[in-house]
């Protein structure tokens, strides 16, 4: 191998090195994980084979896999930290022409609290986040393999089930797999000698042909371990009370026809209670409130609904202010310290927490972690708006270039974005890790970009078809 050959393979072979470092910081900081009450919540689900419907069941069907083999959450935490630091690997491999900018990227990126520590709380947000990066970078690949029959449907597969797996993971999960099977039909039509829009049409239908299949069987099978049912429109009614007390208290003459004709009671104590302990900023001060929590778990989900559209119809500016204070809370985060930006340790309801042989704990190491990623509070490091902006310059940079698996790339930060968008409708709480899809996304960006050239850059003029070849808070 010439010099200049084995010059150029040392800026990736330190990369990946300091990214399989990184991984095993990660699970050596954090193993066997840290463990919220949700966390706990959902390991006791998965242990039993039950599964309560307000969380989704996949994360307790993966978390029962796991403690069956080992007991606790160790190999859970290890898989979907192998998944964010596999998907950040593969993405190393795909241009040519390694640049010293690689490792750099990859100390920045492991380095980072969303990273080191995040990557080892067992949240279904943070299995929602890693499997859809892990996904895109997938087709990425794919993209880069494409003239490849076995490598191109390989790993379009594989991206296709991480995608399925992230929307089966978070209720607005399903934006990053729309995108996904985008991607793969744009991809296809970029790469199609002729008649692209055919191409186009045909890759998109089949991969969502495929991805309905399988999440419809994912969940009709997991459904059957939730005997309550799915918890989407009990859900549904918690955002729409959260909004309607929220309206009441901006304009406290407004009239809920539906919800006094059938729910006066509850009307009252809303314009009583809620109003007094309603905040943009969660919607966990309403349960201070027992008799207004009795209420609502007695009034239909089709009643609050129907007051909620008839407020988002006839009162559109109402709801749009009161969805741009909440919005501000969970994107801005105006005061990052009540959002729960750093959590360590393990702590759950009590007797789940017995169930499972389980203590709170907060070790040397978790205290450690919590100092380290305190530092970055107040930092742009802890900054949804700094990850937003850093993904719409990657993103104008990757449409500059537009290799294929640049188009992959965009498509990964434009579903972030509308990701974070989406949560203008339906946010009720600002804790830091909702949008740690956005971060994360942003970081790998960063990397992709920072790693190598494209493999094949688009001539001039020749369009997209260019491509030749005890706990703590916070």
């Amino acid at each position: 191998m010439d010099t200049a050959r084995r010059s150029s393979i040392r800026p990736h072979r330190l990369a990946m090195a300091i990214l399989g470092l990184g991984l095993l910081a990660c699970l050596g900081l954090n193993l066997p994980g840290q463990l919220s009450y949700d966390s706990v919540a959902q390991l006791h689900d998965g242990h039993f084979g039950i599964y309560n419907g307000w969380h989704p069941p996949v994360m307790a069907f993966l978390l029962g896999i796991a403690d069956a083999v080992v007991p606790g959450t160790g190999l859970f935490v290890a898989f979907d930290a192998v998944l964010f630091f596999a998907g950040a690997a593969l993405l190393l491999g795909i241009g040519s022409q390694p640049r010293w900018t690689a490792p750099a990227a990859a100390a920045v990126l492991v380095l980072m609290p969303q990273v080191l520590l995040f990557e080892g709380i067992v949240w279904k947000d943070v299995l929602f986040a890693d499997s859809a990066i892990a996904g895109f970078a997938s087709i990425a690949f794919a993209a880069a393999q494409w003239e490849s029959r076995g490598l191109r449907f390989g790993w379009l597969s594989a991206g296709l089930v991480l995608l399925v797996l992230g929307a089966l993971a978070r209720q607005n999960g399903a934006i990053a797999l729309a995108f996904g099977i985008a991607a793969i039909g744009v991809l296809a039509a970029t790469k199609a000698k002729g008649r692209p829009a055919r191409a186009l049409a045909s890759y998109a239908t089949a991969a969502l042909a495929a991805a309905l299949v399988l999440n419809g069987a994912a969940s009709v099978a997991l459904g059957m371990r939730t005997p309550g049912g799915s918890g989407t429109q009990a859900q549904l009614r918690l955002l729409a009370f959260y909004d309607l007390i929220g309206a009441i208290k901006d304009r406290p003459d407004l009239k809920l026809k539906h919800l006094t004709q059938a729910r006066p009671d509850l009307v009252a104590l809303m314009r009583e209670d809620g109003v007094r302990l309603y905040t943009p900023e969660r919607n966990d001060t309403l349960a201070q409130s027992a008799e207004l929590q009795s209420e609502l778990a007695d009034t239909q989900a089709s009643v609050m609904l129907a007051q909620w559209k008839d407020l988002v119809i006839h009162h559109p500016m109402t709801y749009l202010k009161l969805r741009a204070r909440v919005f501000d809370w969970v994107f801005l985060t105006p005061r990052l310290d009540r959002c729960f930006p750093v959590y360590v340790g393990v702590s759950g309801l009590p007797a789940y927490m017995r169930d499972l042989h389980l203590t709170q704990r907060l070790r040397p190491q978790d205290s450690w972690l919590k100092a380290y990623a305190t530092a970055f509070v107040g930092t742009p490091v802890y900054s949804h708006l700094t990850f937003a902006l850093l993904a719409l310059g990657e993103l104008a940079l990757l449409l500059r270039r537009r290799s294929a698996a640049d188009l992959a790339m965009a498509f990964l930060l434009a579903s972030a974005l509308a990701f974070v968008a989406s949560f203008f409708v339906i946010a009720i709480a600002c804790d830091y890790r909702y949008l740690l899809f956005l971060d994360l996304s942003a970081l790998v960006g960063g990397l992709y970009l920072a790693a190598a050239r494209p493999q094949n850059r688009p001539k001039a003029g020749a369009g997209l078809a260019g491509d030749a070849k005890p706990h703590e808070f916070v």
